[in-house]
């Protein structure tokens, strides 16, 4: 497959097609792109959008999260789920502010000593924020190379070599246009090369692709099951934090886990909270870390 017509026709579709985030403007900076990554970590960008305009507008810089409460992020973050994400670009807003003058840095082996930080992560960092030239592989990226280049549905449950070659492949030379590509590839797998009902006929690529070529054969790998969330100690820990969130002064453990109906479950996840770095404990009370 001749790779450059390709990037070429996706590069052109997204001018025409991109949404307009506002961490993907000129003028966002660094900190805002790192702030949007982790927020959009298994997260849909319609529900990250607030709450990253409320962050960004009460933390502009790093230096100004990391001399808050870490229970001021973890409150901050509100219902966008995986709280440990708010402790961690909180621990990595203090090591930036402390080691790097403030800076996200631009360099990939310090990004990955950040907490929080892994190999996406610093690549989509270094790509987006720097127009540096990586492989960013998140999954509508996967998704769309998978059908594209391998005439699969759907990439296979963690990225693998393979998939890594494949990406470098289609990743132009040029550090511009790399970074262009990265974020182009990523819009057409969010909007048109979707999960569940692609737009085919909205694609700029689907006369080169090899899904579409084969009939789009149906996944017969192994099954793909949704998370489930209801009943799960993941419910029931967001139901415990949002209890120490709504309170100013520390939480009796009976009123932290009379929310819950199951208590065996509730002191679970309590203690799951704690070990998390979370919450904390006063006495026999509870509050949000300091």
């Amino acid at each position: 497959m001749n790779r450059a017509p390709l990037v070429a026709a996706v590069l052109a579709w997204y001018e025409e097609n991109a949404r307009d985030l506002p961490w993907r403007r000129a003028d966002a900076s660094p900190w805002a792109v790192m702030v949007s990554e982790f927020m959009l970590q298994q997260t849909p960008v319609d529900r990250v959008l607030g709450p990253w305009r409320d962050w960004m507008e009460r933390w502009p810089q790093p230096a100004a999260l990391a001399a808050a409460p870490a229970g001021d992020a973890v409150r901050a973050w509100g219902r966008l789920g995986y709280p440990r994400r708010a402790l961690r670009l909180h621990q990595a807003a203090v090591t930036i502010t402390d080691e790097h003058g403030g800076r996200v840095p631009d360099d990939r082996a310090a990004l990955l000593r950040l907490p929080g930080v892994g190999p996406y992560t610093a690549a989509a960092v270094l790509s987006f924020a720097f127009g540096q030239r990586h492989v960013v592989l998140d999954t509508n990226v996967r998704r769309v190379l998978s059908r594209v280049a391998a005439g699969v549905a759907y990439p296979s449950p963690t990225p693998t070599r393979a998939e890594e070659a494949l990406a470098e492949e289609f990743l132009p030379s040029g550090q511009a246009a790399a970074a262009r590509w990265a974020v182009a590839s990523m819009e057409l797998g969010a909007l048109v090369c979707t999960a569940r009902s692609p737009r085919c006929s909205s694609c700029p690529v689907s006369s080169a692709c090899a899904w579409q070529s084969a009939g789009k054969p149906a996944w017969d790998g192994p099954p793909r099951r949704g998370q489930s969330y209801t009943g799960t100690d993941r419910q029931c820990r967001g139901v415990l934090l949002a209890v120490l969130r709504s309170s100013d002064a520390p939480v009796g453990r009976e009123e932290l886990l009379a929310g819950w109906s199951e208590p065996a479950q509730a002191e679970r996840a309590l203690a799951s909270l704690l070990a998390d770095g979370l919450a904390d404990q006063v006495g026999g009370r509870f509050t949000l870390p300091h």
